[in-house]
């Protein structure tokens, strides 16, 4: 180990790997305890030492003890031994797909003299690890290569495709770095194959992952009364356990990181530093992206298939806006990390899909409902499909509310959905003259929805609207999840796709994006995507789409003002009078019927 930090980390980790073990031991201890004490007693009788009625009882007593001893501790150490432990969804890169990528970690594993990571695969994060997956359940068994003679009557071997450990890659770091900064960011992670070859670190390590998919096991649900005693008993058996180690082992991990940083010194030390300015920018691109872009392509249906492409044009776009990351542009030049890759347009794919399970739970597959959309056709596939979709369901609410279709008769089509209608029904009326507004006709399972409208400032007639969305919304989204369904893909596809048998995918979104939206910003929303669609068929405007702040209305080619603040008097003051103001400068015709879904 290079320099004095590193050895004192590698024989920090080994002192506490030795610890975590020492917990194992004691455990063995205690269940082998009554046993010997049995052992004990039948010496002793065997002897002519322990005779008597007492010692025939004591012996009873504890042979039935150290039996029933044994055989919780062998239960309970075969579903240690057995339980599958969590592995990170990922989306795996066979060295056929990446081979430059691949000779750029074994080399960089040569420079650290360190093992070179087993394989490598992709996350849909900005960070890089290291995973082992020794398990048998991570690692399905391989025949016989083959080029190797086949006995007659002979069983195949049989042994793990995938040794320890996986190098874990973010893949925004692919698509933003260049070459030299990934392998810059990339040397500490491999330095940490060292440390992990240790066997009393890998022996600690085990037996952690082990009691944590004990836990994971014995708090499943869905078995019966006796059995769930059964497993409820295993389950606090492990915690115990984990608590006893648990501080050894965040101790052990600490010193496998400072003997792996202090071993990766040596390489590349000053573009590493530039490069992780490199790492918190793609963070912050990379929930933009989601945030603002991919995630109303997903409640549309529709996942962006090419997620890291749309992150690299949004830090480009970033670094032309801002001042700091100015001089980011200049690097832009140099060979991009993607270029590692074979395809990386498939790679792109895989990891989008995966993206949009963990960030929204969408389906595994692509189906009719749920169809991939490239980024030309985003502003007409997702940002107007989003904007007439939710001008559709505020007329429907309005309907069930009992408003006019057209309080001007005067309007061309009288019965058209029109902007003006929802304008004139938000413009709070002088208070000697408002009409009374029926309740929405909502079904006795939506009163919960409509109840949690939230107590924002807003008219009477905002608050009724905004419950009404909100009640809608919620029967639509539960009607999608009660009727959705798994179609084909190609194979071609299935090559790329992430292996999801390392991971139980029952309760997606694993990361929801945000938490569910209140009635006002459903009324917002609703609002300005009646606007944007008369801008559209009254105006001349179009859809866009905006790498950092999502969809936008392009008036004349440029992006029309923020329509928040005019749209927030209306809900909550009832004053339609700068939002008229701006309909009119824009040339918007709100009294002419749009077109909806």
């Amino acid at each position: 180990m290079t320099g004095t930090g590193g050895e004192l980390g590698a024989r920090a980790a080994r002192s506490r790997a030795l610890a975590v073990l020492r917990v194992r031991s004691r455990a063995l201890a205690v269940a082998l305890l009554p046993a010997a004490a049995e052992v004990i007693l039948l010496t002793g009788a065997a002897t002519g030492q322990f005779t008597g009625q007492g010692w025939d009882t004591a012996r009873w007593v504890v042979g039935v003890l150290a039996a029933l001893v044994l055989l919780a501790a062998a239960g309970i150490a075969l579903v240690v031994a057995r339980a599958r432990p969590a592995a990170s969804p990922t989306v795996p890169v066979s060295e056929r797909s990446a081979p430059d990528l691949y000779r750029m970690v074994r080399e960089l594993a040569d420079r650290l003299d360190v093992p070179a990571p087993s394989a490598i695969a992709l996350t849909p994060d900005c960070d890089s690890w290291l995973e082992d997956r020794t398990h048998p359940a991570h690692a399905p068994p391989v025949t016989r290569a083959h080029d190797e003679p086949v006995v007659p009557g002979a069983r195949p071997e049989r042994r793990p495709a995938v040794p320890a450990p996986v190098l874990v890659i973010g893949s925004p770091f692919l698509w933003w770095m260049r070459v030299a900064e990934l392998r810059a960011v990339l040397a500490p992670v491999v330095a940490g194959t060292g440390p992990s070859a240790q066997p009393d670190i890998a022996a600690a390590r085990r037996f952690v992952r082990g009691l944590d998919a004990a836990v994971a096991v014995a708090d499943a649900p869905g078995r019966g009364p006796l059995t769930r005693g059964v497993y409820a008993a295993l389950g606090r058996v492990a915690r115990l356990l984990l608590r006893g180690c648990r501080e050894h082992a965040a101790l052990m991990e600490r010193g496998v990181a400072t003997a792996a940083a202090e071993r990766a010194q040596a390489v590349d030390y000053g573009p590493r530093i530039a490069a992780q300015e490199q790492v918190g920018l793609a963070y912050a691109g990379w929930d933009r992206l989601l945030t603002k872009v991919a995630l109303p392509a997903w409640r549309m249906g529709r996942w962006p298939s090419r997620l890291d492409v749309g992150v690299a044009a949004a830090l480009t776009e970033l670094s032309r806006r801002d001042r700091l990351a100015d001089g980011f542009a200049a690097r832009l030049g140099e060979r991009p990390a993607c270029d590692l890759l074979e395809e990386p347009g498939a790679v792109d794919e895989a990891v989008s899909l995966l993206t949009a399970r963990l960030f929204h739970g969408g389906p595994a597959e692509s189906g009719p409902s749920w169809a991939p959309v490239d980024w030309q056709a985003y502003p007409e596939e997702v940002v107007d499909r989003t904007w007439r979709a939710e001008a559709a369901r505020l007329h429907r609410v309005l309907d069930s509310l009992g408003v006019s279709p057209s309080p001007d008769p005067a309007a061309p089509d009288p019965g058209g959905p029109t902007l003006a209608r929802v304008l004139d029904h938000l413009t709070e009326p002088a208070a000697d003259s408002a009409p009374t507004v029926p309740a929405p006709t909502t079904p006795p399972d939506d009163a919960d929805s409509a109840a949690d409208a939230d107590p924002d400032p807003a008219t009477e007639r905002s608050a009724l609207l905004a419950a009404g969305l909100s009640a809608a919304l919620a029967r639509e989204e539960r009607e999608e999840r009660g009727g959705s369904g798994k179609s084909a893909v190609p194979q071609g596809a299935r090559a790329q796709g992430p292996d999801s048998a390392l991971w139980e995918d029952g309760d997606l979104p694993l990361f929801p994006l945000q938490p569910p939206r209140t009635g006002r910003e459903l009324l917002a929303a609703h609002i300005t995507a009646m606007i944007c669609c008369a801008a559209v068929d009254t105006a001349g405007a179009a859809p866009g789409l905006d790498w950092l702040d999502g969809p936008v209305l392009l008036l004349d080619g440029e992006r029309a003002a923020d329509l928040t603040p005019k749209v927030l008097t209306l809900i909550e003051e009832g004053d339609s009078g700068p939002l008229h103001a701006w309909l009119a400068e824009s040339g918007i015709r709100p009294e002419k019927p749009v077109r909806l879904v």
